[in-house]
């Protein structure tokens, strides 16, 4: 990809950002945490995004990964683990902010995708108008492993992107695809091989730089619009997830994560077997 150090580029901490030959690119730049994202990389990213409306030359946008192991493997556990339903809108409004500045930005956003693109990572690609991956990449969501919900998008896009039954298998069962299987089912929408896929996303910008920008602004606007009557479904889905940060079936998926570990969730189903028996014999003995 481009120099992202050149001039005019910006100074960030989890990112990096650069605009050149009128593409703006937007790289998470933490590759030793597999790109996952925390709350300041949410803000950088959003911030990046929004400065784009600044400059009308640039024609398209990039979003991508540093390093070859993953595009972003989701939300950093080390923060996630500090939510709980009182500060959950920390959180989820930023998750929520990004993905609605990419969908409204007037330019089309790509996701350039190498390696894991797993549960919020999946979603960041999700909420991009196309998505090109390299031959080694996978795409999944990861919710049900580690005790997450993924309300910013998986629920409401992957229905209309894939299909009910392929969406409940890919939330539901945490089935992941290979690059090759996304495009076959179209959840992404090319897969070429790691050495050709910057050339390859600059062909797809070459390509955006001669179109009409007043009309791609329009027919994004216009393409959008019925997804965007699922914004309640958003804000339902957010309210959700709150109740989900924190609660002890969060902490032991993300727990057992980081252990390396395989989580028990079991014990949480067998305490509420307990707990409803206990209910159902004190309503049995309750006098008329």
């Amino acid at each position: 990809m481009p120099n992202q150090t050149s001039a005019g580029s910006c100074a960030y901490r989890d990112i990096l950002y650069e605009v050149k030959d009128e593409v703006a690119w937007v790289t998470i730049n933490r590759p030793r945490a597999l790109n996952a994202f925390r709350e300041e990389t949410l803000d950088e990213l959003t911030q990046a995004l929004k400065s784009t409306r600044e400059d009308p030359s640039i024609a398209c946008a990039v979003i991508t990964g540093a390093g070859e192991k993953a595009f972003s493997a989701g939300g950093d556990f080390q923060s996630m683990m500090r939510l709980n339903w009182t500060n959950a809108s920390m959180w989820n409004d930023r998750m929520q902010g990004l993905a609605m500045t990419i969908r409204g930005l007037a330019i089309p956003v790509i996701a350039m995708v190498n390696g894991w693109c797993m549960g919020g990572g999946h979603e960041l690609a999700l909420w991009c108008d196309l998505v090109i991956a390299s031959e080694d990449a996978v795409f999944g969501q990861t919710g049900a492993k580690v005790g997450a919900c993924p309300t910013v998008g998986a629920t409401q896009y992957l229905p209309r992107i894939i299909g009910e039954r392929l969406a409940r298998e890919m939330i539901l069962l945490a089935r992941r695809f290979s690059a090759k299987e996304a495009v076959e089912i179209g959840l992404i929408n090319k897969c070429v091989p790691q050495k050709d896929l910057v050339a390859q996303t600059l062909a797809w910008c070459e390509t955006i730089k001669d179109l009409s920008p007043q009309t791609l602004r329009m027919t994004k606007k216009s393409l959008n619009f019925e997804s965007d009557l699922l914004y309640a479904s958003w804000q339902q889905g957010m309210e959700l997830l709150a109740h989900v940060w924190g609660s002890e079936e969060a902490n032991e998926g993300m727990n057992a994560f980081l252990e390396k570990r395989k989580p028990d969730f079991r014990k949480f189903r067998l305490r509420g077997k307990r707990e409803l028996a206990r209910y159902l014999d004190a309503l049995a003995k309750t006098d008329g």
